[in-house]
């Protein structure tokens, strides 16, 4: 990763540890849930991140995901193993957050699948990007709040035949920041008829 993540760096990047949330993922400080899934808790079973979303590993998305530095997907994802192997989550396909086709011929590429290939072949696990569509264009979440992020993502995903059925799915993405894209893939996906979904991020927002 040379200049964007040495070694040094990701040793000084801050890493997720509990206590958090055992649903979101966010930090707590009691218990086993924090007081938003206590009244809305998401369809998701779980959310986990290897390391919050600053510093060194926020520069180093950014390249990855809007400046066309794809190569960084194989030491991302290579991160993203490690944390799995040290907390598995029960999975038996990735299935990464889908881009529309307008944002995909944009931008060129989904970040989202390129580490999900990535990780699936570092843990195993065979990849589907067929099954969960991003069938609603949405506008980009960087600057709503997280009600505005809920209402942007509802409904923007299906899923189109069977081959998700009875399975369990661990979705894929770079960054977790109020779980309302996880969350709205994870509703589609049931309604699809998947047994469990949880959820796989590099970084989390704090």
């Amino acid at each position: 990763m040379g200049a964007w993540l040495c070694d040094a760096c990701q040793q000084r990047a801050a890493r997720v540890a509990p206590p958090f949330c055992t649903r979101c993922g966010d930090a707590i400080t009691t218990g086993e849930l924090c007081p938003r899934c206590q009244v809305t808790p998401l369809r998701l079973d779980c959310v986990r991140s290897a390391f919050y979303f600053e510093g060194v590993v926020r520069d180093t998305i950014h390249e990855f995901k809007y400046n066309g530095v794809t190569v960084l997907a194989e030491p991302l994802s290579d991160l993203m193993a490690r944390y799995w192997h040290d907390h598995p989550l029960p999975a038996d396909v990735l299935v990464p957050v889908a881009l529309h086709k307008a944002r995909l011929r944009e931008r060129g590429y989904n970040q989202a699948e390129l580490l999900a290939r990535a990780l699936g072949r570092r843990i195993g696990l065979p990849v589907n990007t067929a099954t969960l569509v991003r069938q609603r264009a949405t506008a980009p979440q960087v600057e709503l709040d997280m009600q505005e992020r809920k209402r942007n993502v509802e409904g923007a995903f299906e899923v189109h035949g069977q081959e998700l059925t009875g399975r369990k799915v661990l979705l894929l993405d770079d960054v977790c920041t109020t779980a309302a894209t996880l969350d709205a893939c994870a509703a589609a996906l049931r309604d699809g008829g998947v047994e469990s979904v949880a959820a796989l991020t590099l970084a989390r927002a704090r």
